[in-house]
């Protein structure tokens, strides 16, 4: 019973993120699948789409400790991280913590500052701790870096390394609203809807429910065929012709955590192919690396995972 008043805490968590996000109802059940995962997310979408107020409202829903970091090109890792500072009183050097030190870490526009910072959450993101001085100091638990970017070709933006992105189990693309969303975001904004001011979104789910939910989740049974499926799908995309670099085996782990999550949302204990093929895009299109012969002729990552998808055959 604990399990499903986790579920239903958390579906109520989406309707009440909606309150200040409208029509990205995807987007916010990724995040979710995330939090179930004990894993990080990476929102890429071109400015001015909520990516910023969808994690704050997140976060407020949640009642968890929440920190924001704005990267740009001067950040050096130990704004991130923390560093030793000198105390003149006791003559001595003492740690001050980071802003990663919180339960989520929304990182802003990760990609404009240079690979040197991107990469001080690499140890935080994998190990859930941070060493400074050989000293590894443990991150609050739960821990989730949800990192926002604009398009790769946007001016000043800096490519994120595999080794980073392989550590997001999801990427997920936050798309300009359709006309619908459009005229209710202004109508929120014409009835004075401020997106500084969230008190109007109430904390409905917690730690409590985050742990039960997890421990759901890792109940949730897989059929050998099923993982057989999961590791084909990985497989193919490392000899599609259009790759240079396919799905390492941590991401099929991710994919396969990813399944687990969303079947559990769906009401069942057991994963299903279709599990496999809604979660695929968005834990597979940040782990590709296209041929620059491929990318010209108009070749997308989510064109290729498709394309992976029809040809790999579905276990029944």
């Amino acid at each position: 019973m604990r399990g499903e008043a986790a579920r239903e805490a958390l579906r109520a968590l989406r309707r009440e993120v909606a309150k200040a996000v409208v029509g990205q109802d995807a987007a916010v059940t990724g995040l979710v699948v995330a939090l179930l995962c004990r894993s990080h997310v990476l929102l890429e979408g071109v400015p001015g789409v909520a990516k910023t107020l969808l994690v704050r409202a997140l976060a407020r829903a949640l009642a968890l400790d929440s920190k924001r970091v704005q990267f740009t090109p001067d950040l050096m890792p130990g704004d991130v991280t923390g560093s030793l500072v000198y105390d003149a009183g006791r003559a001595e050097f003492s740690f001050r913590e980071g802003p990663v030190f919180t339960n989520l870490l929304l990182a802003d526009e990760i990609n404009r500052t240079p690979p040197k910072t991107q990469a001080s959450l690499l140890e935080a993101m994998q190990e859930r701790q941070v060493s400074v001085d050989g000293v590894a100091r443990a991150l609050p638990e739960p821990f989730v870096v949800i990192a926002t970017q604009n398009p790769v070709e946007y001016e000043g933006t800096y490519p994120l390394p595999e080794a980073q992105l392989d550590r997001f189990q999801l990427k997920l693309t936050v798309p300009l609203p359709g006309r619908d969303d459009e005229v209710a975001i202004l109508t929120r904004h014409a009835d004075g809807f401020d997106p500084g001011d969230l008190t109007a979104i109430e904390p409905v789910a917690g730690r409590d429910d985050l742990a039960a939910a997890r421990a759901a989740v890792a109940a949730v049974s897989v059929h050998p065929d099923v993982l057989g499926y999961i590791v084909d799908v990985c497989r193919g995309t490392r000899s599609a012709p259009a790759t240079s670099l396919g799905v390492s085996p941590r991401g099929a782990t991710a994919l396969l955590a990813a399944a687990r999550a969303w079947a559990w949302l769906s009401g069942r204990d057991y994963v299903t192919p279709d599990d496999v093929k809604a979660l695929a895009p968005a834990v597979l299109r940040h782990r590709l690396r296209l041929r620059p012969e491929a990318e010209l002729d108009g070749v997308t990552a989510d064109g290729v995972v498709d394309g992976v998808l029809a040809a790999v055959p579905v276990p029944r």
